[in-house]
C-alpha cells in the first residue's frame, strides 16, 4: 500500500494549487454534507508562515463559489487558549474581509474547521459542531428570521449568518470508519487511504498526495519537514519526561502523605462501620432474648391458668390449688374470676 504525505504538508504544498480543489472540496463537501466548489485560496495573517508556527500549525483560507470563508486550521501540540484563538480566528476574518463604511450584511459566512491532534477540552467524542442559536429564556423558542429577511439574505436561520465551528479531535478517532467523514478522518489519523474507502476527493489525494508522486526537491523538502516533525516530537516527549521526573521528585512525598492520610481515614471508618454493626447486632440479639422471654412468660402463665382452671372445675378449692401449685390464693381467685 503506498504511503501518503501529511495532509498538514498537503494544506502547505499542495492543496493550494488549482490542480488540487478537487482533494480539499472532496473533504469540505463531505464535512459540511453540502457541495462545496472553490473559488481560490486566499491569504491572510492567519496563514502565512512563521518559524514559531511552521511545524505546529497550518492553516489554509478557502473561498467558495457563494463567497462564504472556509479556514481549515491544523494544530500538531496542544495550546490550552486554543478555544480563544479559535474565536480570534473568526472575528479577524470577520473585520478583515469588510470593507469600511459596507453594509452588516455584506458580512461572509465564515465556517472554522479545526484539525487538532491532542485532546482539546474534555470531551468522549472526537468530531464537534459548534453554531450560535438564541433561545428564548423564558418560552424556550429559538429565534427565527422573519419571511422578508429569509427573502433578501436567501436564508431560513439566524445561525446561517453567524460563524460555524467544526472541531475533529484525530487522536480521539478509533480507526472504525463507518461513513464517509470517517474515512477522512482515518486518512487525517493515519496517512493512509484504504483500497475500499470511497469519499468524495479521497480517490484524487489517493493518487495525487503519494509520496512517490512527489519530485525529488518536494521528496526532500518533506522528508526534512516529517525530519524536523519527528524531532520536535520527540523534545516535546523528552521535555513533558523530565517535566514529570521533576514534578514527582517534588510532589511524591506529599502525594504519598496524602495517600497514608487518606488509607488511614478509610481504615478508621471501616473500624467505625465495623463497630457500628457490631452494636446493631448485639442489640438485635438483646431485643431478640427479650422477645423469647416474653414469649416463654406468656406460655408459663397460660399453662398455669389452665392449670388453675382445669383443678377448680374438678372441685378443688381455691386454697386447695394455690397450696397444690405454690401460688398466692389471690392470684388463683384473681384467675377463676376472670375465667
Amino acid at each position: 500500500m503506498s504511503q501518503h504525505i501529511r495532509f498538514d504538508w498537503a494544506m502547505k504544498r499542495l492543496l493550494r494549487n488549482k490542480a488540487n480543489f478537487d482533494i480539499l472540496e472532496g473533504f469540505l463537501s463531505v464535512l459540511l454534507v453540502q457541495s462545496i466548489k472553490i473559488n481560490q485560496i486566499l491569504e491572510s495573517e492567519t496563514n502565512q508562515e512563521n518559524e514559531s508556527n511552521k511545524f505546529n500549525k497550518v492553516d489554509i483560507l478557502v473561498e467558495n463559489h457563494k463567497k462564504e470563508l472556509i479556514l481549515i486550521e491544523v494544530q500538531n501540540e496542544s495550546e490550552r487558549d486554543y478555544f480563544h484563538r479559535m474565536n480570534f480566528g473568526q472575528g479577524k476574518l470577520l473585520t478583515d474581509h469588510l470593507q469600511l463604511g459596507e453594509p452588516y450584511e455584506n458580512i461572509k459566512k465564515i465556517y472554522s474547521i479545526n484539525i487538532v491532534y491532542f485532546d482539546l477540552g474534555q470531551g468522549e467524542d472526537y468530531l464537534y459542531h459548534g453554531r450560535t442559536e438564541f433561545k428564548g429564556m423564558r418560552l424556550g423558542d429559538t429565534l427565527q428570521l422573519n419571511n422578508l429577511q429569509k427573502k433578501v439574505y436567501s436564508i431560513e436561520k439566524v445561525s446561517d449568518i453567524f460563524t460555524e465551528y467544526f472541531l475533529i479531535k484525530v487522536n480521539k478517532f478509533n480507526d472504525l470508519a463507518k461513513d464517509d467523514l470517517d474515512e477522512w478522518i482515518y486518512f487525517l489519523k493515519n496517512n493512509e487511504i484504504k483500497s475500499e474507502f470511497k469519499a468524495q476527493g479521497l480517490q484524487q489525494a489517493k493518487e495525487k498526495l503519494r509520496i512517490d508522486n512527489l519530485s525529488r526537491d518536494e521528496k526532500i523538502r518533506y522528508n526534512d519537514y516529517i525530519k524536523s516533525r519527528r524531532i520536535l516530537d520527540n523534545e516535546l516527549q523528552t521535555a513533558l519526561q523530565e517535566g514529570e521526573m521533576a514534578a514527582e521528585k517534588k510532589y511524591m512525598p506529599l502525594i504519598n502523605e496524602a495517600k497514608q492520610r487518606e488509607e488511614a481515614a478509610k481504615r478508621l471508618a471501616e473500624k467505625e462501620r465495623l463497630e457500628k454493626e457490631d452494636a446493631k447486632q448485639r442489640e438485635a440479639e438483646a431485643k431478640l432474648r427479650e422477645e423469647e422471654a416474653i414469649k416463654l412468660a406468656s406460655e408459663a402463665q397460660a399453662r398455669m391458668k389452665a392449670s388453675i382452671l382445669r383443678l377448680y372445675a374438678k372441685g378443688n378449692s381455691p386454697e386447695e390449688i394455690a397450696d397444690m401449685l405454690g401460688l398466692a390464693l389471690e392470684e388463683v381467685n384473681k384467675i377463676i374470676r376472670h375465667k
